[in-house]
C-alpha cells in the first residue's frame, strides 16, 4: 500500500500546522524548511494558495493524489455541498475513524492497524484502510490483539467524548460511528471551498 514516508516535520513547517499530530520541533521552528525559510516572504499565487490546500488535506488524512481525486469525483456527484461532502468522505475512512476513536495515537499508526489486521468491523476483520465506514457500523479491535502495547498506550487517558458521532464502549475496546459528523464537528483546518475551486480548473 503506497503512502508518504517522508520527513514529516519539513511538511509541518511547510504548512505552519503540526498536521501528522504533536511535534516538539516543529514547536522549536515553526517557520518554513529551507535555507531562506526563516525570512521568505514571497507572496503565493491564487493557485498556489489553492494547491498548498489540496495538499495540506492530502497530508493531514494521509492520502495519494488518485485516492483524493476520486474521493473528490465522488463528493462532486453527492448531493450536498462538494467541499463538505469531501471532508465528510475522508473523516469516513477506516484509518481514520480508528484514530478518531483514540486506538491508535496517529492516522499513520492507525492505517498500520488496519492493514496488520488489528481491527474488526461489525465483527468481521477489513484491512483496508481506505474502507468507507457506515453509519451504525462498530469498529473495535481483533479479540487477540487487545493486550498489544501500542493500543493500550493510545487509549490511557483518551477523550472518547471529543467527538460527537463517535460512541466508545471501554469493556469490548469498540466504537459505533453514530453518523457522518457535520462540518462544525471536524476540527481540521482545512478550506475546502478552496479545493473544490482548484479542482473545477
Amino acid at each position: 500500500m503506497a503512502r508518504y514516508i517522508g520527513p514529516k516535520t519539513r511538511i509541518a513547517r511547510k504548512f505552519g500546522e503540526a498536521i501528522f499530530g504533536p511535534d516538539k520541533n516543529l514547536a522549536k521552528r515553526n517557520f518554513p524548511p529551507g535555507q531562506h525559510g526563516v525570512n521568505r516572504r514571497k507572496k503565493t499565487s491564487e493557485y498556489g494558495v489553492q494547491l498548498n490546500e489540496k495538499q495540506k488535506a492530502k497530508y493531514t488524512y494521509g492520502v495519494l493524489e488518485r485516492q483524493f481525486r476520486n474521493l473528490f469525483d465522488k463528493a462532486s456527484r453527492t448531493k450536498g455541498i462538494t467541499g463538505e461532502v469531501l471532508l465528510q468522505l475522508l473523516e469516513s475512512r477506516l484509518d481514520n475513524v480508528v484514530y478518531r476513536l483514540g486506538i491508535a495515537p496517529t492516522r499513520a499508526a492507525a492505517r498500520q492497524l488496519v492493514s496488520h489486521k488489528h481491527i474488526v468491523v461489525d465483527g468481521s476483520v477489513v484491512n483496508i484502510p481506505s474502507y468507507s465506514v457506515k453509519q451504525g457500523q462498530v469498529i473495535g479491535v481483533r479479540e487477540k490483539s487487545k493486550s498489544l502495547e501500542v493500543i493500550a498506550d493510545a487509549l490511557s487517558g483518551f477523550n472518547h467524548s471529543k467527538y460527537a458521532w463517535l460512541e466508545w464502549d471501554n469493556s469490548s475496546m469498540s466504537g459505533k460511528f453514530l453518523h457522518t459528523p457535520e462540518r462544525a464537528d471536524i476540527p481540521e483546518n482545512i478550506k475546502e471551498q478552496l479545493i473544490v475551486e482548484l479542482y473545477s480548473k
